[in-house]
């Protein structure tokens, strides 16, 4: 996948019956035209017409590179 990173979006959500806090996560296929993105970066993503069959969405800015363990 050239010019493509894989987002984990996650978010805290309040169960609807039992009110624990529950983590939900989704993937989005991202466009990276630079291919400047690494895995453990965070960025930001915004939607734009559909790239490819599962790529609607593109990295608008990387917000904070990944520290080097």
């Amino acid at each position: 996948m050239d010019k493509t990173v894989t987002v984990l979006v996650e978010r805290r959500v309040t169960h609807p019956m039992y009110g624990k806090i529950v983590t939900r996560s989704k993937k989005y296929h991202a466009h990276d035209e630079k291919n400047e993105c690494g895995e453990g970066d965070l960025v930001l993503i915004e939607e734009c017409r559909p790239i490819s069959r599962t790529k609607a969405w593109r990295i608008a800015k990387l917000v904070e590179k990944a520290r080097a363990a």
